[in-house]
């Protein structure tokens, strides 16, 4: 039964390569929502799907990508040409393409069948042409396990699809590797409830244990890439759970065995130790009472008949009975090759707490603590994913972990994006009997849906006032597209996880990089707040769920206050709050859970529901007043000498931070008075010394002692927070005194809006009106190219020969108010190469994240605290005490 494979993965001759990243190029339109990217040296001819069909369930990896459009963006070609970048490349936060993963029942093969032709995924998403324009017939698909023999001619016949074959254990190592080596979160251990993420080094993966439960099971030593061999192997896997379990119990479905375990008690079935030695242990030989005997060994002296036994026992003893079996023979195998690590994978799993729990309790007892059993999120994707990677030059061979980034729209992990489906439903049950009525409706809107082909977002819109669980569902008695019927009891630990969102939808971002002035990447942790902790998790749901309504009016009044905009606006609050309700149950059931993940979760959903920049108007009119009072703010800096000005700049600062849409507290003051107002008494607040207050040191660096003067920096790198007073009355005057001292400035903004900061795309505008108002400002801007006027004289200018030290913008590859260091646009990457200094400023990137982190470079930390539990806990301080936090190059 031994299978080796010595080399790496095939692929078929046959078939042009899938994805080709070399050369990759963004092009379009900043305005557009989703610019393309384009692939030179990809083929027209493109395969999206792979398809692993096992006896129980069918698994789909497939990739989706945007239009290719053109742009002639000089600006940006010029901001390029100074930071050393060709003059074809552009950042943009989406890019590549997306991988997504869809699952449906065996036995319901025609719903597959639907899915991938509603999809157009059999000719390529529908762009695979021949050059006359004709359409490709016989597409060749890569496909794994038994199903793609057995179901060939069906595929064939019925979407004209020839499925290529790939050796099932080839594509489960090749997709178990690459997920360990490119998701950060991936592998995690789970005992008595608790799920914790591990993070595996890359360099430090093989050899291992590769344990998959299907319907039986393969364990597989894994030797590195390509090199494996299945050394070992049971029938007794989730066919024998299934295929035992309907007889004894009658269920109807593999999920609703697992639900009936969550209410069994095996102690109704199973023999214990206790039972045989009237209630003690058997200490001896280290049994206790409570350690099971005999799997249904208490069938065997009771005269009771099946009927007489509960079918949640029987489901629980038949799930403990075969998760402990096969934990013990994975850990001898363990054992007998001298493997310190063994992942369980395959969708007998199923997220399924219970099953996770008593695998882990027997690797746990069988090692004597020594081993730890460890799980996968994509569990059950392995194959599918290892048959995508066959393709010849796939190109996701060579992408790192910083490449991917892992999203969840409310439709994952059945739909990855678009789908054609049934609508959505209640999961509660008197909402359910109170809509009982409305069910023969709902199966006339389903038929109708899948006739117009709209997305599942629209199906939202249509039914969300019947949501109130964290994931939309099928109507009753079917599976859908994708999905499976839910059970209805939660339990508490005991849920089964086969509906969770715990798979999202992963974005291939090749031009995603790790911050090189990050002092050690390896130690990094971007958030500041330990959302483990409960309390901490509680506080920040609710501070989102009460800034909910509000974000919703300003979402709702970008889009023109429409009903439209207001169906959205409705539908969008009540996907989030089902967001924050999942991860209330669950806190890491989306992976590793940080404040940073938590509130790009908040930006995503808004844009899944087509609002792409809620607080435009309000940014507008700010920094239009902003921009009014800014002469006579640098008049006042220009009167300071220079420690006085370098004081009152910073204090400007600080000051100017305080306008921030997302605290509460500051919505509170925007109610109160006009912007000018508030900065003025914010302002008057700036009593040193501040909570931190390292500016004597900072002074230091920048002004020297006496006679002796330091050299200036040769790049800062500012990374600006908010629109308005913060950019124009507090950042742009710190950068146009570094400008005066001969220090090369980058303004580093959201690629993406993010409540009221400020974006890449709107800061050359504001940098040209403020512009207007001062020389140094506007010969910088001249020479980084912000100012489009000035384009013709300063394009083709070679880098460093201009009159002025350049002030450039550069996007940061995010739309959060936070960001995370180890994922980074390419450009901010080749910016920070030359850099010196960098400046945080903000709640959200100096304090919620990053307050801890250490850099190569000297880095200043400047930010006005905003939200009370986080003054009193991390800083002991107060609410509007302030941070500037100096750190020399480390």
């Amino acid at each position: 039964m031994a299978h080796t494979g010595n080399s790496s993965m095939h692929g078929s001759s046959s078939r042009p390569q899938l994805l080709d990243l070399s050369k990759a190029e963004i092009q379009g339109n900043e305005e557009e929502k989703y610019p393309s990217i384009l692939l030179p040296n990809q083929s027209h001819d493109i395969s999206y799907l792979a398809l692993d069909i096992g006896g129980s369930l069918i698994k789909l990896v497939y990739f989706s990508r945007h239009q290719d459009q053109s742009t002639n963006d000089k600006r940006m070609r010029n901001v390029k040409n100074r930071l050393g970048f060709p003059s074809n490349r552009r950042s943009y936060p989406i890019l590549g393409g997306r991988l997504h993963f869809v699952k449906f029942e065996t036995r319901k093969i025609s719903e597959c069948l639907d899915f991938i032709y509603s999809k157009k995924l059999h000719f390529g998403g529908g762009e695979s042409r021949y050059s006359d324009g004709s359409t490709e017939l016989n597409a060749i698909i890569k496909a794994t396990g038994g199903g793609a023999h057995k179901f060939a001619d069906l595929f064939k016949e019925r979407l004209g699809l020839i499925l290529d074959k790939e050796d099932e254990m080839s594509c489960l190592v090749a997709g178990a590797n690459f997920l360990l080596k490119a998701i950060r979160h991936e592998a995690f251990t789970h005992m008595e409830g608790q799920k914790e993420f591990v993070q595996i080094d890359p360099n430090d993966l093989f050899p291992y244990l590769l344990v998959n439960i299907g319907s039986g099971v393969s364990m597989i030593k894994v030797d590195g890439d390509g090199k494996f061999e299945r050394i070992s192997g049971t029938n007794v896997g989730g066919g024998t759970y299934w295929g035992l379990g309907r007889l004894l119990t009658k269920c109807e479905s593999f999920d609703e065995l697992l639900e009936l375990s969550q209410k069994g008690d095996n102690r109704n079935t199973d023999m214990l130790v206790g039972d045989i030695y009237g209630g003690m242990d058997y200490a001896k030989i280290g049994l206790s009472a409570s350690t099971i005997a005999s799997s249904f060994g208490k069938a065997t002296s009771e005269k009771k008949g099946l009927e007489d036994y509960r079918p949640e026992d029987i489901s629980l003893s038949l799930l403990r009975m075969i998760s402990y079996n096969i934990a013990q023979i994975a850990y001898l195998n363990a054992l007998r090759f001298g493997l310190k690590r063994i992942f369980f994978g395959g969708f007998f799993i199923r997220g399924h707490a219970y099953t996770m729990d008593a695998i882990s309790f027997a690797i746990h007892f069988w090692s004597n603590g020594a081993a730890q059993a460890m799980f996968l999120r994509h569990e059950g994707f392995l194959g599918a994913l290892g048959a995508f990677m066959s393709y010849e030059k796939h190109g996701l061979d060579d992408l790192m972990v910083h490449q991917l980034v892992e999203r969840f729209p409310m439709g994952a992990p059945y739909t990855g994006g678009n789908i054609h489906g049934p609508p959505l439903r209640d999961l509660n049950e008197k909402a359910r009997e109170r809509n009982r009525k409305t069910l023969m409706f709902a199966d006339h809107l389903f038929e109708k849906m899948i006739q117009l082909n709209i997305s599942w977002m629209e199906k939202f819109l249509q039914k969300g006032t019947e949501i109130t669980a964290p994931v939309p569902m099928t109507r009753p008695g079917t599976t859908g597209l994708g999905g499976f019927e839910v059970p209805l009891s939660k339990g508490s630990i005991l849920r089964s996880d086969a509906s969770a969102l715990n798979v999202g939808v992963l974005h291939l971002v090749p031009t995603l990089e790790v911050f090189p002035l990050l002092a050690d990447p390896k130690i990094y942790e971007p958030n500041t707040i330990d959302l483990s902790d409960h309390s901490e998790l509680e506080y920040w749901f609710k501070i989102l769920s009460e800034n909910l309504p509000d974000l919703v009016a300003k979402a709702v009044a970008s889009e023109g206050g429409t009903d439209d905009a207001k169906r959205r606006g409705d539908a969008f609050a009540r996907a989030f709050s089902a967001h924050l309700t999942r991860l209330m149950e669950e806190p890491a059931a989306y992976g590793k859970l940080g404040l940073a993940r938590l509130l790009e979760m908040r930006e995503e959903c808004l844009r899944e529901f087509h609002f792409f920049d809620a607080y435009i108007s309000i940014k507008q009119r700010e920094n239009e007043a902003s921009i009014a009072v800014l002469p006579d703010l640098l008049m006042e800096l220009d009167s300071l000498d220079e420690e006085t000005r370098l004081l009152t700049l910073i204090e400007g600062v600080l000051a100017a931070n305080i306008f921030d849409w997302g605290s509460r507290a500051c919505v509170d003051l925007y109610n109160k008075g006009t912007i000018i107002e508030i900065y003025r008494m914010s302002r008057n607040k700036m009593q040193r010394p501040w909570r931190v207050d390292d500016f004597d040191v900072f002074k230091e660096r920048m002004l020297g002692t006496g006679d002796k003067k330091p050299p200036p920096h040769k790049r800062a790198l500012l990374f600006v927070d908010n629109s308005g007073a913060d950019i124009v009355l507090g950042m742009l005057p710190l950068a146009r005194e570094l400008l005066r001292r001969g220090t090369e400035v980058v303004l580093v903004a959201n690629s993406l809006p993010a409540l009221n900061d400020v974006t890449a795309m709107e800061l050359p505008d504001i940098v040209a009106e403020a512009a207007k108002h001062c020389d140094i400002l506007r010969r910088a801007a001249e020479s980084g190219g912000l100012l489009v006027d000035a384009m013709s004289t300063t394009l083709d200018s070679p880098r460093g020969n201009s009159s002025s030290v350049p002030l450039m913008v550069v996007e940061n590859g995010c739309g959060s108010p936070c960001i995370d260091f180890r994922q980074v646009s390419s450009e901010l990457a080749a910016a920070a190469k030359d850099a010196d200094l960098v400046i945080l400023e903000g709640m959200g990137r100096a304090l919620h994240t990053n307050l801890n982190a250490r850099f190569k470079c000297d880095a200043l930390k400047l930010a006005m605290v905003k939200n009370q539990r986080f003054a009193e806990k991390l800083i002991k301080g107060n609410i509007y005490d302030c941070i500037c936090k100096y750190e020399p190059a480390n």
